[in-house]
């Protein structure tokens, strides 16, 4: 596209209100408001509606600075009212909205995703897929229903800069083959924090709880830059009563191409010596984390890259406007999204019985 040409925005519906939409996804859509115009949000109740509303109002008041990685000329005629909208059938309905970007809790989500899918809408919709496989199969099957509408599942880490650094620098051969990772994730989830008032997030109502919140987060990542996981065997333990049916995983992961790896994630213990993502090739060695990736050399030399911090949702988005445009190819597929989820739904069959696991192929 040449310099200084005008792109189609693609007319958007936000759907949810919650803590990730206002934070995250809200201020992405600013940023990008070249690319979208962000038409109505919608909410159970008007007042939270309303709230996030104004929240869009204030940020467009302010003259932001996009991202220095990703510099784009801000329209000053991007439109200042957006709907606000309970009833979601009628939003649905509307003619004028070509997509919706779903971010509602776990237990919600899968029944507005069909409903957004049916209606014709391209959909961008927080991850997890679904709660369950059984869940997500209807879903890939109405999508497919119509391949011409995009549905992407707002995995962010997988476009996080420095994971996709990494992922590019295995593929590259910087490390030879990679053998072993090992990954542990401290999380402490307790009064005060942000996500620890979601009370969705605490209810015990779907499997894995936090750790299938998180965790599809991390075997996105695993996935990316190791292939697929043909095993697993894993242990659970709830050591928070606050956090059912469980909060705390171990386990060990077995690759399709011989590489294995050891997770840990806990959500009820805290600690600033977390261990980062390190994957250990035959020539070398990465050791990853957001916004960084240290390579190593077989001699030990060490080179460091910088990226982008908490610029996934950001670049999620902004692939997902390419693809509704264009029909330009993006990572956050449903399959990928479902392939994250067997991972998980793995482990905590391993855990429950006590065997290690096969990883149903999606």
């Amino acid at each position: 596209m040449p310099n200084g040409a005008q792109i189609r925005r693609v007319r958007l519906a936000l759907i949810g209100a919650g803590i990730f939409g206002r934070e995250a996804h809200l201020p992405a859509l600013h940023r990008l408001r070249e690319q979208f115009d962000l038409a109505a949000i919608y909410s159970r109740t008007q007042a939270s509606a309303e709230a996030l509303a104004d929240h869009w109002h204030a940020l467009q008041s302010k003259d932001e600075s996009i991202s220095p990685a990703h510099p784009l000329t801000v329209s000053a005629a991007t439109p200042a009212h957006v709907d606000t909208i309970t009833d979601l059938p009628a939003l649905l309905a509307r003619d004028d909205i070509e997509a919706v970007d779903i971010v509602l809790p776990i237990p919600a989500q899968a029944a507005v995703v069909a409903q957004a899918l049916a209606a014709g809408k391209h959909v961008i919709s927080e991850k997890p897929i679904a709660a369950d496989r059984t869940q997500a199969l209807p879903l890939i099957d109405l999508h497919r229903r119509r391949p011409e509408r995009v549905w992407m599942v707002a995995e962010n880490w997988r476009y996080e800069e420095a994971f996709v650094r990494a992922a590019e620098l295995i593929r590259a051969g910087a490390i030879g083959r990679p053998l072993l990772a090992h990954w542990a994730q401290y999380s402490a989830m307790r009064p005060g924090n942000r996500y620890y008032g979601t009370e969705w997030r605490r209810s015990g109502l779907f499997a894995g709880g936090l750790l299938l919140d998180g965790g599809v987060h991390h075997m996105a990542v695993l996935r990316m830059l190791l292939g697929e996981v043909a095993d697993v065997s894993a242990a659970v333990r709830q050591l928070s009563p606050d956090l059912p049916p469980a909060d705390t995983l171990t386990a060990t992961l077995g690759f399709r191409s011989g590489a294995q790896a050891t997770y840990l994630n806990s959500f009820a213990l805290g600690t600033p010596f977390a261990a980062p993502l390190t994957v250990v090739g035959e020539q070398g060695s990465l050791r990853i984390e957001r916004g960084r990736v240290e390579q190593a050399d077989a001699e030990g030399r060490v080179q460091v890259t910088e990226r982008a911090v908490y610029s996934g949702v950001y670049n999620e988005l902004a692939a997902f406007a390419a693809a509704v445009r264009e029909g330009c190819s993006h990572r956050n597929t449903p399959l990928e999204a479902l392939a994250d989820l067997a991972v998980i739904e793995a482990m905590l069959a391993s855990a429950e019985d006590g065997s290690r696991h096969m990883v149903a192929q999606t």
